[in-house]
């Protein structure tokens, strides 16, 4: 059964194109990964400092090992994340 990430973040005023920029280079190489089911960034059209991510893995094992990848260290963690004010993580589990 998927285990479902929702992702909010909001980016530090005047961050938001390259957090933008950032989860554009996470895209491909997520949907590469073993485990990864669904993984959409959206944008808020009112707020282009919001987005918001729907993740879906084969796994909570999957999810873990996307948060060890390389890109996701480089262009996640590495980038995307300290330009955020604020990040939300909510975790799913089908019943």
């Amino acid at each position: 059964m998927p285990y479902t990430v929702a992702v909010t973040w909001t980016a530090k005023e005047g961050e938001e194109d390259a957090v933008a920029v950032a989860l554009e280079r996470l895209r491909e190489p997520t949907l590469a990964e073993d485990g990864v089911l669904t993984w959409i960034p959206h944008r808020d059209p009112e707020n282009p400092r919001i987005f918001f991510i729907f993740e879906q893995y084969a796994d909570a094992g999957a999810y873990a090992a996307h948060t060890e990848t390389e890109h996701f260290q480089r262009d996640g963690a590495g980038d995307a994340m300290p330009r955020l004010a604020e990040r939300k993580r909510e975790f799913y589990e089908p019943f």
